[in-house]
């Protein structure tokens, strides 16, 4: 049997997998994709049928030559890529790319790179999924489309450099409509009167508590609701919460109101009038798909979903255990399934019974329903061994793959255990007094068995009640009269927008991190404080794509797109069919999009008056964002910058003179941040660049000529400019030119430009020749690593044998 060529993505991956197929395979890695649309023009011949124009990615060559090479010499060649569409589409691209043949080329997918997974792959490959295929590239065609032809639009009527995006321009109209209705938001008032009680009638409580409410060490932060239950609990005290007066549900929107019920409540006597105790189970959440793995690891682990994606990527394609090996420590991450496979049940039950005990074994295993369209071939993201517990493996990964391996590890493995179960207490009160009654209301619920919640915590506060019964009376401890706002919506974390566009059908989990990362890059939202916010180009961009091309915004369309993408590989529709549905109406927008209004033309009204001629001010859009500028230009050209609520930032003289005019100098903000502007603006434009201390730097040396011609625009020269990592080359005529050449080669371009062979003709031999090369890693380094990870694993026993107790090492 002759040898057979394994392709797969990525280095990784082809090491872990290598170890596990006998000397008749060769594995390489194409290292992702090898062939997609050029990046320069659409590639896309929409009149044919929107035939694609397919090229070898950037920098691919050598590698595709190389596989070809190899390709040729062996008998098979398997195609081990991702099991998603996008593995499918590289599998098929390699095929073509290599001139593979049908009959001796074969498609394996796997969910986990272990031995038993890819030995079974191995002994029954299949083919290539051609509709998986055609899914991918529509999707890849219908993304071109949007982006290439929308972009110029944004270009010609917003700014230079922006983009749009089937997915994420819908994502950013999600965050810009929240961001409208925080603003718009009018607080309503209502007031509370809540209460704390007491079974100790022989003790004046009251001063007790405040004094204790008021010596929490962080005044602003008070004391915790941890800390409040513990006092509670020992002084047999209580809160609760007023829920009638008189009969009626009780709700009041004013302070005169709140005070006549507050002073009949301070007269009354309360006794308890009913007492419900009843067992409360607490089902295990399922185990990760993509969208819930994002969502978990930003809320516990403060992890970004392309970090998370990152991560996930390395346990997925192996982890060098030392004695072990390279061991794919996960399944496959990009899945919306919560399917698990039989394997992996008997082996998760084995060890919550051996390990954590026989009583958090539910009788049948745990089973939970996917949403609808999850492609229940492909399995949860869950840890490929159980028995590999992350305390155990620690030494052999870094601290953010640590976490994050622990999170998965200990939700699989709290999914298959037995429920929590508690005992859920509601106390009723009443209040009474002349004509007067009142109804209290208060719960608290007790730990019975903690079952699944003993390898993965819920946050609870629960206050501990204490024994009473029906008719007993109680003390006031404390009755309050709070008033208070409703607030606005919350704005989205990553968690939550992750959670909106997995609810509304926008994009794929898939794609969450790349849509997540791009909105930001491109500065249509910001990130403060873990929250998104909307900035003003975001506003800007949304609006105008709204108003040109509603389709393409229309969060309802974007979700039937997606729909409509997914039945071309799992109903077999047309591709051509789904992407002219799409076509038609976006070709009548693009026209229409001509007649756009640019951004910098429009004008919004504002609160402020003009401090020069006393016009109304209003608010403009210009390259650095949102400004307020006088209502009676070009007449008055007064101008000021405004904060992200729109409010006038006042200009502030410094003490420092213009050195071209000596008026004052100003501190202003701008895309680079803080600088020093002359005050006298437009006539004096000078600026300087300021420190820290809000002093002027002083100004840049002029550039040093060297005599050494450009080689890429062979017309400039290059000279030394000055920058924070120290003098470089560069040519004279940026930016026209934007050569950039190290000072290390100086003295080798002044000699080969004295014997006439600078610059060279050709531009590549120019690049090649003023290139520094890069510095290799010394094999002493790589040795020395291997030694300290194999004393690890000597120090560190991982065999499966002497895996100690997990219910001993958990500490959540």
């Amino acid at each position: 049997m002759g040898k057979s060529l394994v392709i797969v993505e990525s280095p990784a991956k082809a090491k872990t997998i290598n170890k596990y197929l006998g000397s008749n395979f060769e594995v390489k890695a194409s290292m992702g994709h090898i062939r997609d649309l050029p990046a320069k023009g659409i590639n896309v011949d929409i009149e044919n049928n929107f035939e694609p124009t397919y090229d070898i990615t950037p920098g691919r060559k050598k590698m595709v030559n190389t596989l070809k090479s190899v390709a040729k010499k062996c008998e098979n060649v398997y195609l081990a890529t991702d099991l998603d569409r996008e593995g499918e589409a590289i599998a098929w691209h390699l095929k073509e790319c290599l001139n593979l043949t049908d009959e001796n080329t074969y498609r394996v997918v796997f969910n986990a790179i272990t031995k038993n997974a890819i030995q079974s792959a191995f002994a029954d490959p299949g083919k290539l999924d051609m509709d998986r295929v055609l899914a991918q590239q529509a999707r890849r065609i219908l993304d071109r489309i949007v982006g290439y032809q929308i972009s110029p639009v944004l270009w010609k009527k917003v700014a230079r450099g922006l983009s749009a995006g089937r997915v994420q321009s819908v994502a950013v109209k999600i965050i810009v409509a929240r961001e409208r209705e925080i603003k718009a938001f009018d607080p309503q008032e209502y007031w509370q009167i809540p209460a704390v009680f007491t079974t100790n009638l022989q003790d004046d409580l009251g001063g007790d508590w405040q004094a204790f409410l008021d010596s929490a060490e962080d005044e602003k932060k008070g004391r915790t609701i941890a800390q409040q239950n513990v006092w509670l609990a020992e002084h047999q005290a209580f809160k609760a919460d007023l829920v009638k007066v008189n009969g009626e549900k009780f709700h009041v929107d004013n302070e005169t109101q709140a005070q006549e019920i507050f002073a009949n409540i301070q007269k009354s006597t309360f006794t308890v009038s009913d007492i419900t105790t009843r067992r409360v189970k607490s089902r295990p959440a399922p185990p990760f798909i993509t969208s819930t793995l994002q969502q978990a690891a930003a809320n516990r682990l403060g992890f970004a979903a392309k970090r998370t994606m990152r991560i996930a990527q390395q346990l997925y394609e192996g982890i060098d255990l030392g004695s072990m090996g390279s061991l794919g420590l996960i399944t496959y991450m990009r899945t919306d399934s919560t399917h698990l496979s039989g394997e992996a049940l008997n082996s998760v039950r084995h060890y919550i019974q051996t390990q954590i005990g026989a009583d958090y074994v539910p009788e049948k295993p745990n089973f939970f329903s996917s949403k609808k369209g999850a492609q229940e071939a492909h399995e949860a993201i869950r840890p490929t061994d159980p028995d590999l517990a992350p305390d155990d493996i620690k030494p052999f990964l870094n601290e953010e793959q640590y976490k994050l391996y622990n999170l998965i590890w200990r939700r699989f493995v709290a999914c298959q255990m037995a429920a929590a179960q508690w005992d859920t207490t509601r106390i009723e009160i009443d209040g009474t007094t002349d004509n007067f009654n009142c109804h209290y209301r208060t719960s608290g619920r007790v730990l019975v068995f903690d079952g699944f919640t003993k390898i993965w915590s819920t946050s609870t506060e629960e206050p501990q009640l204490p024994a009473l019964s029906n008719g007993d009376t109680l003390a006031a401890v404390s009755i309050k009269a709070d008033q208070h706002f409703t607030k606005p919506p919350a704005r989205y974390t990553e968690a939550s927008l992750v959670k909106e566009l997995e609810k509304e059908g926008i994009g794929r989990p898939s794609t969450y991190a790349s849509i997540i990362s791009t909105i930001q890059d491109r500065k249509y939202v910001e990130k403060l404080d873990r929250k998104f916010h909307a900035t003003d180009l975001g506003e800007v961009v949304t609006d105008k794509l709204e108003e040109c091309f509603p389709r393409v915004m229309d969060i309802a369309f974007t979700r039937h797109m997606e729909e409509q993408l997914d039945k071309i590989e799992e109903q077999h529709l047309n591709w051509v069919d789904v992407l002219n549905e799409f076509y038609g109406p976006f070709k009548e927008n693009l026209e229409n999009a001509a007649n756009m209004t640019h951004a910098k033309a429009e004008t919004q009204p504002s609160d402020y008056t003009c401090p020069e001629c006393k016009n109304p001010m209003v608010y403009r859009f210009g390259k650095n964002g949102r400004f307020l500028s006088c209502g009676d230009y070009p007449t008055c050209k007064y101008a000021c910058p405004c904060d992200r609520e729109g409010k006038m930032v006042e200009q502030v003289e410094s003490e420092h003179k213009c050195p071209n005019c000596g008026k004052p100098l100003i501190e202003k903000t701008g895309r680079f941040g803080a600088f020093l502007g002359c005050s006298d603006y437009p006539n004096c434009k000078t600026i300087l660049k300021m420190d820290a201390d809000g002093n002027p730097l002083p100004p840049p040396p002029p550039p040093e000529p060297t005599g050494v011609k450009c080689y890429k625009c062979k017309d400039g020269e290059l000279v030394i400019r000055q920058s924070k990592r120290g003098p470089f080359m560069g040519c004279n005529r940026f930016p026209r030119c934007r050569t950039i050449v190290s000072m290390k080669k100086l003295d080798e371009l002044k000699a080969l430009q004295a014997e006439g062979k600078w610059p060279p003709a050709d531009i590549e031999e120019g690049k090649a020749i003023a290139s520094v090369a890069k510095k290799k890693t010394t094999k002493k380094k790589t040795a020395k690593k291997k030694t300290t990870k194999k004393k690890a694993a000597k120090k560190k026993t991982t065999n499966k044998k002497t895996v100690k107790k997990t219910e001993n090492k958990i500490d959540e």
